[in-house]
């Protein structure tokens, strides 16, 4: 297939700043663009004009974008702010506002230079993008021994990569030799990470001193020529209920550490924020010596992949978050439910590690997010221990190979001891 013109003018300004990110990108990365030409600038050169018979939506006699009227009642917002496209980019207003938030969130980045967000589907389409943008076939990503399923799903079966892991933790910590050893293993000229804390499963966040380990363990690959994208999903970014816990993202560490070394940052309010069916997300990127010219080429490329995919992410959702985000009881409101998950949080650590359940079940370290997992002792089968659960004690929990995933932040704070109780009560049952 022929590279298109836009594509190629794109690849030429990546290249002609940091050559290192044209060759981090994939065929299909090298090869997308957003299209400045056609249908969309047609479009774009129309609006205002007295006729205008560009876009495919419908419109009332008013200009008012059609809908019916049963909608009024339901939602109050202007009508702008609900019915039409949405650009492929997202929202500018919203996306300018989760850039501040960025740096509010993460006030370490101090005035780091970075990308623009681009909105997505949520952070499972987030992924899906950065898998489109950066993973070839053949291409190994790496991941943690403990990971959300869905990984597979965009990796392997989407992209044709190659998942590998490294062992999540070592004497109750996070494992720094093996990550490191695995970072050096992968073959070719990339390297391919993929980092989620707080952790799904296992609910973990590095200690302080293990996040700056990591960090020196990407920039040994990297100081070694390799090419290094590190995708980070943060899609639990926030909810840390520890001291000593590193509280930022570690794309603040990444963000310009190396000209070879691309953080590619995925976020979003699905869970800070509680709007799981919103599907909101953002992709954003930084480098070190990154240029508002690189990275408008990348978030270009970016926002070309989200249009030949979905074409854009909900108007609604974006205007909605938007105006929630505007109102002075939000930072209140959002802190009395971080409250209430860390309280579960308490309870849960102080059930989980009383003395009479510690011959039957451990925990993996915990100390963040919406979940922990227990590893279960006396021979016991996790699936057998779940089948168990919900035959006899109503109780549903999920195996993930032979580690039992609780999420804690769906349970009432008055439940949890039971919950507790009842998995000690199947494993008791299961070693009769």
């Amino acid at each position: 297939m022929k590279m298109d013109n836009q594509a190629l003018l794109l690849n030429n300004t990546i290249e002609k700043i940091n050559p290192n990110v044209l060759n981090m990108l994939s065929e299909r990365g090298k090869n997308i663009f957003f299209p400045k030409l056609g249908i969309l600038a047609q479009a774009a050169q129309a609006k205002g004009k007295e006729i205008n018979a560009t876009i495919g939506e419908a419109v009332e006699d008013d200009g008012t974008s059609m809908h019916l009227p049963e909608f009024d009642s339901l939602v109050n917002m202007p009508t702008a702010n609900i019915f039409p496209y949405a650009p492929s980019f997202g929202k500018p207003e919203f996306r300018a506002l989760w850039k501040k938030s960025i740096y509010s969130k993460n006030p370490s980045l101090n005035d780091t230079v970075i990308s623009n967000p681009i909105a997505t589907n949520g952070l499972t389409h987030g992924i899906s993008m950065a898998g489109y943008l950066f993973a070839d076939e053949g291409d190994t990503v790496l991941l943690s021994n403990h990971y959300w399923e869905n990984y597979n799903l965009i990796f392997e079966n989407s992209y044709n990569a190659k998942v590998d892991t490294f062992e999540l933790f070592d004497h109750g910590g996070f494992n720094i030799a093996d990550f490191s050893k695995k970072l050096n293993e992968v073959q070719g000229e990339k390297v391919i990470t993929l980092l989620n804390f707080p952790n799904n499963p296992a609910g973990y966040t590095p200690l302080v001193s293990e996040m700056k380990a990591i960090v020196a363990a990407i920039k040994k690959v990297a100081d070694s020529g390799k090419k290094v994208v590190v995708i980070i999903d943060d899609a639990y970014f926030g909810l840390v209920y520890e001291e000593g816990v590193f509280p930022e993202s570690i794309f603040v560490e990444l963000a310009n550490l190396s000209e070879n070394i691309l953080a590619v940052k995925l976020d979003g309010p699905t869970k800070e924020d509680y709007v799981w069916g919103f599907r909101v997300g953002f992709i954003s990127y930084a480098i070190k010596g990154g240029t508002a010219e690189l990275y408008e080429a990348l978030e270009n490329k970016t926002a070309g992949a989200v249009r030949g995919n979905i074409s854009n992410i909900s108007q609604l959702s974006q205007s909605l978050l938007y105006k929630v985000y505007s109102a002075p009881t939000y930072e209140a409101s959002k802190k009395e439910k971080f409250e209430i998950l860390k309280n579960r949080y308490q309870i849960l650590r102080t059930e989980i590690t009383r003395p009479e359940y510690a011959a039957h079940f451990a925990p993996l370290p915990f100390n963040s997010g919406y979940f922990m997992c227990i590893e279960l002792k006396k021979g016991l089968l996790a699936e057998d221990v779940r089948k168990h659960l919900l035959e006899k004690y109503s109780t549903g929990v999920i195996v993930l190979g032979e580690v039992i995933r609780l999420a804690f932040s769906a349970v009432p704070q008055a439940q949890i001891p039971q919950l507790v109780e009842n998995i000690y009560k199947a494993c008791i049952d299961l070693e009769a």
